[in-house]
């Protein structure tokens, strides 16, 4: 388990990870779990592709679909991507109050 899959995954984990804890934005936390489902794949079939790699396949199966579900209300969820959109608007509004709060 140390090849050209496994590394494009732990990269792509990595990356995936950033990308959500970050949260930038709806459309980069969206890309994070569109990314995550990517890697999870790329997991899933080294662990069934692996001697003794099933409990690892099994962990991103689930992971899989935990993402997927990132994906849908982050990406897809037209409801979701409101409450979102409003809600980044507040946060803006709120820093926005304590930076001018804090400047005084």
């Amino acid at each position: 388990m140390n090849g050209p899959i496994e590394w494009i995954a732990a990269i792509g984990t990595i990356l995936a990870a950033t990308m959500v804890a970050a949260d930038y934005s709806r459309r980069v936390t969206g890309t994070g779990f569109l990314l995550f489902s990517f890697v999870s794949c790329l997991w899933v079939y080294s662990g069934l592709t692996a001697k003794d790699g099933t409990p690892l396949a099994i962990q991103n199966a689930v992971l899989l679909l935990i993402n997927l579900f990132g994906v849908w209300q982050f990406l897809i969820s037209r409801k979701k991507k409101m409450e979102i959109k409003k809600a980044e608007e507040i946060a803006d509004q709120a820093k926005q109050e304590v930076a001018k709060e804090t400047s005084q």
